[in-house]
Order: structure tokens, then sequence, then C-alpha cells
């Protein structure tokens, strides 16, 4: 195949310099990269590089165990293998779901101990098991096609990215954090400038920060008592540099930074610090006291603490090597010389909300941090347990150390944590909750917009606009219109479709690398020569590692060995000029893209590539290593000239020879969920936004497996359709394959007055066609116990008198086994299992009744027994799960939305007869009121008619792309109306309509066509409470609360307050005494407490006047009467002063 593509090209040379003639071809490009990267792959890349990476290197930082000098553990090497259980030979993610248990594979290590007299080793030691993420390299799905995965009982179209634990299908959402190891100038509290770092190394994390107060600058450091810190000049000279002339050299020469820097030199001198001896004694005076085992008085621990706080905690990220502190002193002189730039210009303060100073923590890492606790927190155990066995037997015999290394503390730590979404690690004082979250299926794009989901660092209460503030750095990275409304709008976010999150890579040879291209190293620099005109810092992960005079040849070079494969193809660069700095990033957590290179605006990425890519010669990674196509993170966008399409190159005011980068799509800005809408730049923002929210509410089909799932609540609709108008979005991530909506034909006119506030009037025939029908399956769990000992519950056959009729109707739909049967209807109170327990452990013991009923039925609807699922669980215990299935029609008050934030709920059913109907005998499916357009200015609904009238009428699917006209993916208006015209509508879309009601014509044209409905999870069915008797709570007396255990409906107070404004006080008393808590009291006229009545003596009493004789019966509410007793309790008495009714 090769030598025909060479033949190919050879046969015609001028082909291999032909420009992509017309930009649709370019497309190609997107379902290649979402084979290898971008939706889901960065969960899945992130955990395979924490199980093939990141796990080794936490056990070699933990490798050696030692107890004493003879008697030691070493790990010698540690991997995680496949999930497998016992019984069966491989354990799959369905078998999980259904019987409720964690996937999970075994941890195993290789270790070399020593018991004191020989050294042994063992391999295959297992330490714990870990949850295996769907679709990992370690999970059973990796690399399998359709066909075996249906054998597996999988999706094809599943991503994968979550885990399955407890049966539970959970998964770690990206979490965003503040970049760490970088300055951020800012301004702290009382609107100080400050230059704050948090510094991360795998063994401290701290956080240094330099604060002006009083135009003095101070070091503000967690283990100094200081109350404003310890002045800068100080910290200067216990690193070593005494003489304030030099500080002031290496901060830098110019005038202006020696007079803000001269209210600190004069304060160290008059704190009478001169020499490095002093400082330290000066900051060892005010180092916080931290105790430990052994230690002796207080003024001895703090001697020399001051030393190793700024070894150790201080710039934790700067390399000391030999006690050097020279590359602090210079990190430190950085940072007061960007401070006093942000004084003297206030434009160069950070955005701590630009997406270039934020990392995404992604699964792998996070799992990574609370796998490192666990392992740690196991072999402090495992030494613990050895000592005291050795303190036990007095050194006599041998050890195997091996014996007290326990499985359950990773088993159960990583199980736990993932479960509940709580990351606790102590070492980090790190507590967070909601980490993970159950993976949402409601829909197929509900489940892949969940693992898009980027959660906040802030508190959602803060009322701040600049967080939530739409980025121009999210171009491309972040969707701009998928984020939730209400307190967490702009805060939580979902990646773009091309994005892609970086892992860490190799640090040593990319340093290497950057001395060989003439970064100069500052060991060898004095203070003068780092600041000299033309020299540029180069900042590698937030660490200096020198200075370079030709800034943009050494960028240069760094992309031309990124371009060529020479180092990985997510090493960022980027120059900033302000700065006189060069930042080099290969840390993990950056959101970059991937874009096409263009040589004087013209793209690399020729004809003959993309005829490559179409036949399967190429792939994406070939794009990147033969340098047509690079990533850049959102600092090196800095640097770079982006067009969006090459054709329009040259047209604008941009000279052509600076672009450096054509877009691959401009559609992938915006995320999968917000893919979905056709045309969304012809509407007005928000209604985009509410589509994001909608559209993960819609009911469809959420799997291919649907159907052998075993989930709480599944929806799903009965003749789900794919779209008529179409983007490319739906098609790259398979919506059109499990679509969540119908095509109804709607007409736009107003219509019966129950279509007003966007309610939907809708054709009953439609309805009765399968219009809009679900089906709601819901789960039932019923447990088999087992007590031990033979002692069981048992499951009896349902019972019969001598003829074989039934004892009890409600065992009708039991089989012999005791067990309903699937397919049965089933009504409220019917039993589902006939079950009787033991009343005490004996095994003679007599049982009781512990059978299940069916509680939650509908008066009037009809509910079947679906499927009925048993299985043993790991506690011996056999649960018994039912799959009760409900179909549902829509009624009044269902929620219908069309994909464009137009959501309405049906006003009324109305029949086909009564409605209006075209010349060619179409009846409408829905009827819309037009009042919903002028304000909302969904133009895409619109054009989505239009265009769906036009498929229609054609036979074929459009196009409507976000930004798609130029690039022809998405049809433009004009070619939509001739498609009409040919076909014999009018170009605008309106049709003429009869009356159903009188037969004759309407007075005006109906816009009338096809656009894609969705019917939403919000029905009447699941909210419809009302209520006349029933449960009250014992301790107020008043009606229960809430639609689940059949509360009462709540007065509140602004209720109350209207009623009141009405002077309606008869049905005040009604509603909050006689329909509540009415209750008759005994009340004492003179001490004005609450008495009691005696029945044998038919007399009141009041239990403080010790009689009877001034006693009144009185109606008060039971609520009020118990807070009167509650006060008494607590020594508040309440007295009621009563008066005759005088009427």
């Amino acid at each position: 195949m090769a030598s025909q593509m060479q033949h190919h090209f050879n046969s015609s040379p001028n082909l291999l310099a032909a420009p992509v003639k017309s930009p649709v071809d370019k497309f190609q490009l997107l379902p290649a990269f979402l084979k290898v990267r971008g939706l889901v792959k960065q969960h899945i890349d992130s955990f395979n590089y924490f199980v093939n990476h990141g796990i080794k290197k936490i056990m070699k930082a933990n490798a050696l165990l030692e107890v004493t000098d003879t008697i030691y553990l070493r790990y010698v090497n540690i991997y995680v293998g496949e999930p497998y259980l016992a019984i069966e030979n491989k354990l799959t993610p369905q078998f999980c779901r259904l019987s409720d248990s964690t996937y999970s594979a075994d941890i195993s290590v290789d270790i070399e101990y020593s018991n004191g007299k020989d050294k042994l080793r063992k391999s295959g030691v297992k330490i714990g098991r870990l949850p295996i993420m769907l679709r990992s390299c370690n999970c059973v799905l990796n690399g399998k096609d359709e066909t075996e995965l249906t054998k597996l009982g999988e999706c094809p179209l599943d991503p994968g990215g979550y885990f399955v634990v407890k049966g539970t299908e959970k998964v770690i959402l990206i979490q965003e954090q503040l970049s760490k190891n970088r300055i951020m100038i800012g301004t702290g509290k009382n609107g100080r400038v400050a230059a704050s770092i948090f510094c991360s190394t795998p063994e401290v994390q701290s956080k240094t920060e330099f604060i002006m107060d009083n135009e003095k600058i101070y070091l503000k450091l967690n283990q100094f008592e200081a109350k404003n810190g310890i002045p800068i000049m100080v910290v200067m000279k216990a690193m070593g540099i005494e003489s304030d002339q030099e500080v002031v050299q290496i901060v830098g020469r110019d005038p202006r930074y020696a007079d803000l820097l001269l209210p600190s030199i004069q304060e160290c001198s008059s704190e009478r610090v001169y020499s490095q001896e002093e400082a330290l004694d000066y900051m060892d005076a005010r180092a916080k006291y931290v105790p430990y085992a052994g230690s002796v008085n207080p003024e001895k621990r703090k001697e020399g603490r001051a030393k190793s706080i700024l070894t150790d905690s201080f710039l934790a990220h700067v390399p000391v090597k030999e006690g050097n502190l020279r590359p602090k002193c210079i990190y430190s002189a950085v940072m007061l010389r960007r401070m006093l730039d942000a004084v003297l210009n206030a434009d160069t303060f950070d955005d701590k909300d630009y997406v270039g100073n934020k990392r995404l923590e992604l699964s792998g890492q996070l799992v990574s941090l609370l796998f490192e606790d666990l392992f740690k927190t196991m072999n402090n155990q495992a030494v613990k347990g050895m000592r005291e066995a050795m303190a036990r037997s007095y050194r006599s015999g041998s050890f195997d150390f091996s014996r007290f290394i326990k499985t359950e503390i990773i088993t159960h730590g990583l199980e736990m944590a993932i479960s509940t979404g709580n990351w606790r690690i102590g070492r980090f004082k790190m507590d967070r909750p909601g980490i993970s979250q159950v993976l949402s299926r409601l829909s197929y794009i509900g489940a892949l917009g969940h693992m898009t989901r980027i959660t906040p660092q802030f508190e959602k209460t803060r009322k701040v606009s600049g967080p939530r503030a739409l980025q121009p750095s999210q171009w491309g990275m972040l969707c701009p219109c998928d984020t939730p409304e209400g307190e967490s709008c702009g805060l939580t976010k979902n990646l773009a479709l091309m994005t892609h999150v970086t892992t860490d890579e190799e640090e040593g040879p990319l340093i290497r690398l950057c001395y060989s291209l003439g970064v100069e190293d500052l060991a060898h620099l004095s203070g003068e020569e780092i600041h000299a005109k033309d020299s540029y810092l180069v900042f590698f992960n937030g660490v200096i590692l020198g200075k370079h005079t030709r800034p943009h040849t050494f960028a240069s070079g760094i992309r031309r060995l990124r371009r060529s494969g020479k180092i990985g193809e997510f090493v960022s660069i980027f120059v900033h000029e302000k700065q006189n700095c060069i930042y080099m990033a290969a840390d993990g957590g950056r959101v970059c893209r991937p874009l096409i290179i263009a040589d004087n605006g013209i793209s690399r990425v020729k004809d003959h590539h993309l005829k490559e890519l179409q036949v399967g010669f190429r792939n994406f990674d070939d794009f990147l290593h033969d340098g047509l196509i690079e990533y850049l993170d959102v600092n090196e966008h800095n640097n770079a000239l982006i067009a969006l399409y090459e054709h329009e190159v040259g047209t604008e005011k941009v000279d052509r020879s600076a672009i450096t980068h054509i877009e691959i799509e401009p559609l992938t800005i915006l995320g999968v969920v917000a893919g979905l809408i056709p045309y969304p730049h012809h509407n007005q923002s928000p209604r985009n936004t509410y589509q994001c929210a909608m559209g993960k509410q819609a009911m469809g089909n959420i799997a291919y497996n649907q159907l052998c799932r075993a989930d709480t609540l599944l929806y799903l609709l009965v003749y789900a359709q794919r779209p008529l108008l179409t983007t490319k979005t739906i098609e790259l991530v398979g919506y059109d394959k499990l679509g969540a909506g119908q095509n109804a034909t709607v007409a736009v006119m107003s219509y019966s007055g129950y279509d007003i506030e966007d309610a939907i009037v809708m054709n009953k025939s439609s309805l009765d066609r399968g219009f809009g029908r679900c089906i709601a399956l819901k789960k039932k769990i019923f447990v088999k116990d087992n007590y031990g000992g033979k002692v069981s519950d048992i499951i009896l056959a349902p019972q019969r008198d001598k003829d074989g009729a039934l004892i009890k109707q409600n065992m009708q739909i039991l089989d012999a086994d005791g067990i309903a049967a699937p397919g049965q209807i089933v009504r409220n109170n019917d039993m589902l299992l006939h079950k009787h327990s033991p009343v005490n452990l004996d095994k003679n013991a007599e049982t009781r009744d512990t059978s299940a009923f069916y509680k939650d039925g509908v008066e009037g609807e009809t509910t079947v027994i679906d499927r009925v699922i048993l299985y043993k669980d790991s506690n011996d215990k056999m649960p018994i799960k039912f799959i009760i299935r409900h179909t549902r029609r829509p009624e009044v008050g269902d929620k219908f939305s069309s994909r464009h934030g137009q959501k309405g709920v049906c006003g009324t059913i109305v029949q086909q007869e009564d409605f209006p109907f075209s010349e060619r005998g179409i009846c409408p499916d829905l009827i819309m009121n037009p009042h919903g357009f002028p304000s909302r200015m969904t133009i895409g609904k619109m054009i989505e008619l239009l265009g769906g009238k036009a498929g229609v009428s054609l036979g074929r699917f459009h196009y409507g792309s976000a930004f798609g006209e130029p690039s022809g993916h998405a049809d433009k208006v004009e070619d939509i109306s001739n498609v009409l015209i040919e076909r014999g509508f009018s170009y605008n879309g309106k049709d003429f309509l009869y009356s159903g009601i009188l037969g004759t014509p309407l007075q005006a044209y109906i816009f009338m066509g096809p656009i894609y409905y969705q019917k939403l999870k919000h029905m009447v069915l699941d909210k419809i409470h009302a209520r006349a008797n029933g449960q009250r709570v014992l301790l107020t007396r008043q009606p229960t609360e809430g639609r689940g255990k059949q509360g009462g409906l709540r007065l509140g107070e602004m209720e109350r307050d209207c009623l009141i404004a009405y002077g309606a006080s008869m049905l005040i008393y009604e509603r909050l005494m006689l329909s509540s808590d009415s209750y008759e009291v005994q009340v004492c006229q003179k001490c004005g407490l609450l008495g009691y009545y005696n029945k044998k003596l038919n007399k009141s009493f009041c239990s403080m006047c010790k009689n009877g004789e001034n006693m009144a019966t009185m109606k008060l509410p039971y609520a009020c009467k118990l807070l009167f007793q509650e006060l008494q309790s607590m020594n508040v008495v309440p007295r009621l002063k009563l008066t005759d009714n005088m009427l």
C-alpha cells in the first residue's frame, strides 16, 4: 500500500505542494484526534501514567522499611494486575455493576527482607486492591473491538474513564487549582501588594509570601510566629547576602527599586541586624516551636530552626545543593523585583483567573496522592507491628516481615475515598469532599458531559464576579457555553472538544538540553549580570535555570526540537517580553490543544497528507511527529498568531507572514454538550447555556446495554430518533447512535390559549403513535440475610388453601419459588418477596413474616416487573433486585424543550381533528406560541426548522455546526431556501394551513416544519402530591413533611402574611390549627401556667397553685404547648394571660 501511495505522489510532483483546496478537508483531523486524545482520554491517560510510572515512583521514595540494622524490608518492584475473581477467571465491569462489587485489581510487590539471620526474597506479595478505571491499560475492555465488548456486556460507545465501586459508577471530577511553584503578584488583605508562591515538592508543600506593609517588605511563612512577618532584608542577610548594596544589585539597578527598598533596609539596621549570624538569631527567636519526641528544653530546640526552615520550607521547590542558598537569594530577588514592578505599574499584577495560571488535577494525580498516603500508613503499621512482635518475643526466633503487611489498609482506603468522594490526607492537611460523584446516567450526553466537568477550588457561596467571568484565555480550552445556572455559574466549567490535559514529563533531560542550547547557569553570574539589558531569565517549571541573551533563538530552537519529536510534544515555551523572562513548562495539569503550523500564513498540512489520513496510511500522531501539527498551551498562545481559516488569510488587515498557526476547526471551541446545538452562533448566548443544562436532563438511549443494566432509576425514550438537522460534534461523539429526542413537526402559531408562557399544545394522535413516550425503570433491592450457623432467612412459596386458591390476594404475582415473576403487572401493596426471618439465632427458632411489598404504585398506572436479579455477595447474603418498568405517555404538565433553551410544559392535548392541517394533509405534532421568539432571539431554532424541512423533502441530513458556514459544516439559509423552492415549498418555510375546527383557511401563513424536541426528566407523575388525612410526627403531632412520607402541604410564613393581609382570619385559624395540630389545654388564670385534666375527678388542676379553681380550657397548637414546656425545662417561664371572649 505504501508503494502505491508513493507512486501516486511521485507521478504528480505539484500535488505535494498543493494547498488544501477547500477547508472542509481539514475536518478529518478531528476524528483522528479523538481516537488518540480528548474527551475522556485525559482521565485514562492520567490513570495509565499513575499505574505505569507514578506508583513506581511512590514505591521508590518509600522503598526501605527499617526496624533495626539487621531487620529490614525493601520493595524491589511494584505492579498492578488485571481485575479477576477467585471464582471466575476475569472480572468484568458489567458483572460488578450487577453484583454491587468493586472493579479492582491486585497491587503486587516484589520484596527483599531480612529476618535478622537470612536475606529472603518474595515475589507477588499482595498489598491491596486498586479500583481500575474502565478502558485504562489494566482494564479487560482495553483494546477490544465491538464484538468482544458486546460479549462482555459493554456498550462500544461507552467512553470509560470512570470506576465501578460497590456496583456504582463513580467519576473523579477534574479539580481546578492554582499553579504550584509559580510567582503570583496580587493584593493581600487591606489591599497590600503581595507576592505569593505555593511551593510543592513530593516531600513538602508550603506557601511563601512577601507582603508590603507601610512601604516595608516582610516575609510571611507559617513556621514563623512574627505577627507582621520577618523583614525581607533580615531574610536576605540570613541567606548569606550581608551587603545591602548587593541586595539592590541583585534586585535591579533601577534607582526606583533602591528608593522602594530603602525603608526595608532602614528597618533592618534599626533591628541591629548586620551579619548572617545576627539575622539567623533574629529568625530563630521568632521560629515556631515544633514538638517532637525526645526533645530537650524549648530554647535549645529553637536553635538552628531558622536555617532548616530556609533550607526546607522557604521556597521549597528551589533546590539547595550542599547548603548553598544563593539560588534562593536570586529567586527572592526576582520575586521582589516583580513586586516592586507592580507597585510602580499596576498593569503587571497577575490574574489568578487566567487559565495559564491554573492547573487541572486529574483522577491519576488524585488517586496517586491517596495511594501514597495509604502506602505510608501501611508501611508504618508494618514497622510498628514488627517492633511489637520483637518486644513480645524478646528477639528470639526469626521474623517474617511480610506477614505484617496489612492489605486492607490500601483496599479499604481507596474504596472508601472513591465511593464517598472525601479525600483525606493528613500529611498535607487536605480534606476535600465531593471529589468523586456518581456518574450521571440520565442520558448519553449527560454522562459524557460529566466526564469533562471541572470543579472549582472556590466556595460557591462567595459572591465574586472575577472567577465567574468568561476569560479570553478560555478560547479553545474551556467551553464558553457549558456552565450551570445559579450559585456555581462560571465556576464549574467544562473542557472544550479538542482540549488535552498534560501529564508530568521527565525534567532531567530537558534541563540538560536547555544548558546545551546556551542557557547560562546563575551560579556563575553576579547580580549585575542577571538583569543586564538584553538578558532574559529562563524559568523551567517555576525554577530559575539561568539566563539567555537571545530569547527568540532559544524559543525557536526548543520549538524545532518539539516539532521534530526529539522532546515531548506537550513541552511549552513562552517568551514574556514585559518581564524579560522565558517560561518553559513540562508539568502536568496544563490545558493544551492542537493547531496546524503555518509557515508565513501557509498551512503545512497539504492535500496529500489528508488523503493519506483518509486511506489509513497516516494517523494523528504522524502529523505531530512530522511537524505539521503541534500542541499549544494557554501561555504559548500569547506568542502565536492564529488564523481561523486558511482561505481567509491575507484578506484581513493582518500581515500574512506573521501568522504562525491555523485552527483545525472553529467548532472545537465548544464542548461536547454545547456541540449538540445547531447554529449556536445565531442564538443569544444564555440560551445556549440553558440548553447545556437541559441537554443533560433529556431522556433517550443511554447505552446499547441499557436493558441489561440495573440502575436505581433509568428513564428511556421508547422511540428515540437522531436529529434531522445535525452537527459535526453529534457525529463525532456518537449522539446520532444514542439520541435523546424526537423530530416533531412544529407549527408556530397561537392556538387555544393553553399555549401562553411557553406552554405547548400537543396532538393526541401523535401521542398515540408514540411521541414522547418513555419507560421509567426503578430498582428495588431486598436481601435474604445469612446469620451464620446455618441460620438464614427463608423464602417460602405462596400459601394456598385446600382448593389451591391463594390465601392472600396480594400474593398473586409470586412464582412457585416465592419471588415475584418477571412480566407480571404489579399494583400497590402486592407482595414482591415472601420471606420469613428467624426471631433469634437458634437453629429451630420461630420465624416471623418479613415479606417485601410494592409501595410506590400510582393508581390507574400499569407497572410491570421487568427483570429479577439474584446473586450472592461477599458477605454470603443473597440480594434480590427487582427492576420495575413503567411506560408513561406525555400528559399535561410534562416538560419538553428544543435544543435552543426553549423549554415549555405541555399545556393541553388536543384531538387531531381539531388541529390545523396543511394543503398536503400534514398535521403538526406540536403547536408553539410565536411569542417565544422575539425576546429569546433564538434564530438558530428558526434555521433548524428550515433545515429540517429541507432535509425531509430532500432525504438527507443537513448540518448546523457552530461557525460552520465558511467551512461548509453548516448549510447557509440561502441554500436551504433554494431546496425548499425546488420541492414546492415557500422559501421562508411558511405553509398555507386550514383550521381543524372551522375547515376554513387560516388568515396567515404559518411557519411550520420539523424541530428536534427533547423530553426532560421532570414529569408531573413524579411531582404530583396532595393529601387529606395522614401520618403525623410523634413529637410535634404535626403532619409529616415531604412527598415521600405522604406529608402535608405547609402553609409557610409568606403564605401566612398574605392571608393576614387579606384579613382571612378564619382561614388562617383553620390551616394553622384545625388542619394541623389543634390541642386542648388547661390554663390556670391565676398563674398563667399549663395545668392538667384529671379524668377520674372530671376536673382540671394547676400544679403550681395546687388547686383547680381558676382553670380555663383553650385550644393551642400542640407545637406551641411543646415549646412552652421546653422553655420551662430551661427555667424560662412563659405565662398565658387570658381575657374573656366578649363576643
